[in-house]
């Protein structure tokens, strides 16, 4: 039997999912299971990093079943970025919760480095900003506050990294302690010229060196396992955007892509030098093969899809999120209704972890069909303030492509073209954070000789969204929401 797919473990923030492609872009098989969300106090979120091994490794065994082991040719590893894992060297274990990326529990030690002038130097070396999404703050706190976590790093047992790097470590039965680039990229104790760890980041957050992994490329022989019976090279890895970037085929300079899942995250290729935002918006890798960086700007949006789950779960308005489609269709605009879904503090570019959700406009004849439409078209205005601080910034924003699952909504779709005044352009498998590692793996595993030839084979278009709301209605929708962001920030 010929090794023709390619193995994608996509663990993410809500779902952790296995997901085999052929080399021509087709899922041929997927399983999923969904993890557990763990909010022991305000602000804090936490994940059970053994679940996400065990979840994984069942997906994982459950897609190679189905389609049989010896198809793998090799596998490729994305996964939610930011969250941080600490675990034993001898045992394998996890010592504490994973702190996910929506995390703000280090807000005020943000705060108090901000306050000491750190952040300069923190954007210059890093790409990014002080806040408590990235990952350095969270493993000093998990050292500083778990008495597991202090008593292995004083014995020597303490090992640390992001999802990835544990999930590559269990894989490996331990004997691979790595991070691909992008994913040092988001930890605030990377360099972003040179891709190495920062002896001065290390110091200002007080994380010691020997818990972290070793930095590699994004595509190669990174590992291996046995998990299925036999021994599959692992040949792929990039953070879940970072992925969703190469899936959506940006590749080149000025290439634009967003991912609307539990939040929104835009990444515009920069090229080969390190791009530098004056609008709050945070330099990054895109990806790193052969030794050689490749850049771009992002811009983060805490909350998207898990907007829609709290009218789902928090509100009950709701059964599932489909249902906000024919909602917002149902009725002609918002009827006034502005939704600023600052769940978990607000993102770029105003990067101000205390705002707390606000809703104005309302009426006695408010439904929740508006409310509704105003959660969707909280994605389009969220955007449109990336897009405004990317064409600050220099960049010449001509088309957006989108991706992940919020986008299989038509209305959504529309409505994001309509916001932002350019083309959105859908692709035909909405699953691009798979399909970039799986097209890293296979580049990894010398099936494409590049990301550009991998692309070729495997992307494939759905439909382009024209905007159809005029200049003077963008406008006026704007201004509402600017409005209705400055209530949040004064709030």
């Amino acid at each position: 039997m010929n090794a023709d797919l390619i193995l994608v473990l996509d663990a993410g923030t809500t779902s952790t999912r296995a997901i085999a492609f052929s080399l021509e872009g087709a899922i041929i098989a997927s399983a999923a299971r969904p993890l557990t969300q763990g909010y022991p106090a305000p602000g804090q979120v936490e994940h059970d990093a053994g679940e996400i091994w065990r979840l994984s490794r069942d997906c994982l065994l459950e897609v190679a079943d189905s389609v049989g082991a010896p198809r793998i040719a090799a596998i490729g590893i994305t996964n939610q970025r930011e969250t941080v894992v600490l675990w034993d060297k001898a045992s394998g274990q996890p010592l504490c919760p994973a702190i996910v990326w929506q995390d703000r529990r280090t807000a005020d030690v943000c705060a108090a480095l901000k306050a000491e002038g750190h952040e300069p130097a923190v954007q210059a070396t890093t790409g990014l900003l002080l806040d408590p999404y990235f990952s350095a703050t969270k493993l000093r706190w998990a050292i500083d506050h778990w008495p597991e976590v202090a008593e292995a790093h004083a014995a020597g047992q303490l090992l640390a990294g992001t999802v990835e790097s544990w999930l590559i470590w269990k894989l490996s039965a331990g004997t691979c302690h790595i991070t691909d680039a992008t994913n040092a990229s988001r930890t605030l104790l990377m360099e972003l010229a040179t891709a190495r760890w920062s002896d001065e980041m290390l110091d200002l957050f007080w994380v010691p060196a020997e818990i972290l992994p070793e930095i590699v490329d994004c595509a190669g022989p990174l590992a291996s396992t046995q998990l299925l019976g036999q021994r599959v090279p692992i040949t792929g890895s990039a953070g879940d955007q970072h992925a969703a970037s190469i899936g959506q085929a940006c590749l080149a300079p000025g290439e634009i892509k967003a991912t609307y899942g539990t939040g929104c995250f835009v990444l515009a290729h920069a090229g080969a030098a390190v791009p530098a935002s004056t609008h709050r918006l945070l330099a990054t890798l895109a990806f790193r093969l052969d030794g050689v960086n490749a850049y771009a700007l992002e811009g983060s949006i805490f909350v998207a899809g898990a907007a829609v789950q709290w009218l789902r779960d928090g509100l009950g308005l709701i059964g599932s999120a489909a249902e906000t489609e024919a909602l917002a269709r149902s009725v002609p605009d918002s009827g006034g209704v502005t939704f600023v879904p600052a769940l978990a503090g607000l993102g770029a570019p105003h990067w101000s972890p205390g705002a707390r959700g606000l809703i104005t406009g309302l009426s006695g004849g408010t439904t929740k069909a508006h409310l509704a439409r105003a959660t969707l078209e909280a994605m389009g205005q969220q955007t449109a303030d990336l897009t405004d601080a990317l064409r600050a910034d220099g960049v010449a924003v001509t088309a957006l492509r989108v991706d992940g699952g919020m986008v299989a909504n038509d209305w959504l779709c529309q409505d994001l073209a309509d916001s932002l005044g350019v083309p959105v352009q859908r692709p035909a498998v909405i699953e691009t954070t798979a399909m970039g590692a799986a097209m890293l793996a296979a580049v990894g595993a010398g099936l494409f000789a590049d990301l550009a030839t991998a692309a070729a084979a495997m992307v494939k278009p759905d439909r382009s969204f024209s905007p159809q709301a005029t200049d003077d209605e963008r406008s006026a929708r704007r201004a509402a929401w600017a409005r209705a962001v400055r209530l949040t920030l004064d709030a």
